[in-house]
């Protein structure tokens, strides 16, 4: 229900990143302390890696953190195969993302906002010598792009120009136009109010520099690809059902790439399809089947393959019952790579065609992000696991191999504590699994203070990749409990939707017993025992203080307890009216689903409410309604709202403000815990 955005900070798993002297920093930093707040201004985020067409190097980015501007800034860097040369790039202010190889070595694209590059724009830059070039200027921007198999053209993705794009900023703001609203779904967290501009696909001339807008309409266009001969581009739309604002489904569509083409859809699923992958011969697509459109908040995806020119499709491996993500073929068309999202990790696996046979190529408690295989077999993955956070590594002979060493300094001189798998029944005599963060130097013949920290989704899943929320407060001396209750990934399609309509209740009871468990093995001290999450971490912290007074200290990020309130308010609509019904048919269902607001009187939990003051994803009004309901009870409350700030919280100093502000009130009502 309430997708966590990246980068969402309720699951900030990979930290913000240095200062520009962050090497000097780390030179000093000295060995083996415990992780402090100022060390998302040190850990940098290392992006994707791009393999060049002969294999022989790796782009990708690094994000880093400038304390004095109070921003992050992202630079496109490269590593040869061997891992032994690192070069920078491209960097500017402005930040450079998306790195792309020309097919014949000779490019590396990205895209940046530099030199007043309006939305972002393509870039080139030359490897045998010389400034980067920009290529497009379109002023709606780049959201994604592919190059042509041949290199001669660049397919894209922008959106519909803004008609006031070109007035000075001064005059927009002395002249401000009112909001003209007339789409059902009229407001999307991090874009504000939508209008009617859309995102369609474009081709540019990489000599000419000529731009073709090769789709139109009112409905939006995206993930497009080349075919292999360069002469047709699959794409992702709306398009199929009339209003896109009303039905929860996207085709797959086929368009020559000329101007003035008309689009060809090949798929009729009436949920979402998405993530074409050509075959190698260009005879077959690929792409990724979502579950029923009423499912829209617990969807999990199913590997599907059409005939490119039309035709029925075929479900491959329909009986993994996981989460798949990341589509692509191998060289000789016989294999599918894909990544899956399996109980507390993620792997890389290979899919045969013919039998759905799954082999897992990369696997263990680690999470694999990301992939890419160069046309030889080359193979690069961007990885981590709870101790570490993740690293470009050669996927070699069936092994790993370093290739980066972004945060090697920084994590040789930190102490972190343990993650470990737990496991426990709930009340329906189901398995569920958690992780459980012990400090570094734990002992268990004494007892600690536990929180119990929610992750958001609630389709996601805490798993074994370090997250710097965690390690931070087991720095400080607390156990970190994270149930991936019912309605996570992870665990199936059933696991999903057992929420369906019903929230608050059987992933209370999940939380609940994993507390029980925990509690169980002699090393938690039952009288502090703390409470928190962000987004639909936040929802369920608010519906677990409704339920139970165990806790003595709360932090409900984002969160909403009088869910009728949010209808209109944010971006679900589609997902109310669908799953709930709308509040004028289904009353009692909406009351139900809002009983931490109407049992706010049981509430006896000190809790710190937080939100970002632009966030269209879940309202501040949320966190208000239930601060000012807990200060009417004379309940201990406080409430931070972050300017400026959307869903996801971003501006670093805020980041950090976060994680001080969390610590200071658990440690302040769990009776100072500090070691």
């Amino acid at each position: 229900m309430r997708r966590p955005l990246l980068p969402t900070f309720a699951l900030f798993t990979l930290a913000l990143g240095a200062l520009s002297t962050a090497a000097k920093a780390q030179a000093t930093l000295p060995t083996s302390r415990p992780l402090r707040s100022t060390d998302i201004y040190r850990l940098r985020d290392v992006g994707a890696g791009r393999l060049s067409p002969d294999g022989q190097w790796i782009a990708y980015t690094v994000v880093t953190v400038d304390s004095a501007k109070d921003r992050s800034d992202s630079d496109v860097w490269m590593v040869n195969w061997e891992g032994t040369r690192t070069l920078k790039m491209a960097g500017s202010p402005e930040s450079e993302s998306n790195p792309r190889w020309s097919p014949d070595n000779r490019y590396l694209a990205f895209v940046s906002g530099r030199y007043d590059s309006k939305g972002g724009q393509i870039w080139l830059l030359d490897r045998a010598g010389g400034e980067a070039v920009r290529l497009t200027d379109l002023k709606g921007g780049i959201s994604e792009y592919e190059w042509s198999p041949d290199g001669t053209r660049i397919a894209l993705v922008s959106r519909d120009p803004d008609p006031d794009e070109g007035k000075p900023d001064s005059l927009r703001a002395r002249t401000p136009k009112p909001i003209v609203i007339d789409r059902y779904a009229f407001k999307r967290d991090g874009d504000g109010y939508l209008d009617r501009r859309r995102d369609h696909v474009w081709v540019v001339d990489v000599t000419t520099k000529s731009t073709v807008q090769i789709t139109t309409g009112d409905f939006d266009d995206r993930q497009v690809r080349w075919s292999p001969d360069g002469t047709r581009l699959a794409f992702t739309s709306e398009r199929a059902d009339g209003d896109p604002d009303r039905f929860n489904n996207s085709d797959l569509f086929v368009v020559d790439a000329v101007a003035g083409a008309t689009p060809r859809r090949l798929t009729t699923w009436r949920g979402p399809d998405a993530g074409a992958a050509w075959s190698p011969d260009g005879s077959q697509i690929a792409y990724l089947q979502a579950s029923e459109p009423e499912l829209s908040a617990y969807t999990q995806n199913t590997i599907a393959i059409i005939p490119s020119g039309g035709g029925t499709p075929r479900l491959v491996a329909a009986t993994l019952d996981r989460d798949v993500s990341q589509l692509s073929w191998s060289a000789d068309g016989t294999s599918l790579r894909v990544l899956i999202g399996d109980d507390r990790a993620q792997h890389l696996a290979q899919v045969a065609v013919s039998t759905g046979a799954v082999t897992r190529l990369v696997d263990g408690r680690r999470v694999v992000t990301s992939y890419d295989v160069a046309p030889g077999g080359r193979t690069v993955v961007n990885t981590g696991t709870a101790q570490r956070s993740a690293e470009l590594f050669a996927w070699d002979a069936s092994t790993l191999r370093a290739l980066t060493h972004v945060n090697d300094s920084i994590f040789a001189a930190l102490q972190l504590g343990t993650t470990e798998d737990v496991q426990f029944r709930n009340r329906d005599g189901l398995t569920v699994g958690a992780l459980l963060t012990k400090p570094a130097g734990f002992d268990a013949t004494r007892q600690y203070p536990l929180l119990l920290r929610i992750h958001g989704g609630p389709n996601a899943q805490d798993q074994h990749l370090f997250q710097f929320e965690r390690d931070l407060f087991a720095a400080n001396g607390y156990l970190v409990l994270q149930v991936n209750y019912r309605g996570s990934s992870g665990r199936g399609q059933a696991w999903k939707k057992a929420i369906f309509a019903d929230w608050g209740n059987k992933e209370v009871q999940d939380l609940l017993a994993g507390v029980d468990h925990v509690r169980s093995l002699g090393f938690v001290d039952p009288n502090r025992l703390g409470i928190g999450g962000w987004s639909y971490g936040g929802i369920l912290t608010d519906y677990t203080i409704a339920t139970t007074t165990r806790f003595k200290a709360a932090t409900s990020g984002a969160g909403s307890a009088l869910q009728t309130s949010m209808y209109g308010s944010d971006q679900y609509i589609f997902q109310y009216e669908n799953e709930l019904g709308a509040p004028w048919k289904n009353p009692k269902v909406w009351e139900k689903v809002s009983y931490p607001f109407y049992k706010a009187d049981r509430i006896t939990t000190p809790t710190l409410f937080m939100g970002g003051e632009k966030d269209f994803n879940v309202p501040i009004a949320g966190s208000e309604q239930m601060y000012q309901a807990l200060t009417s009870l004379g309940v201990p409350a406080q409430l931070i709202v972050y300017p400026g700030q959307f869903h996801g919280i971003t501006r670093p100093s805020f980041v950090r403000d976060r994680y001080d502000r969390y610590l200071a009130w658990y440690d302040k009502h769990l009776a100072g815990v500090r070691p």
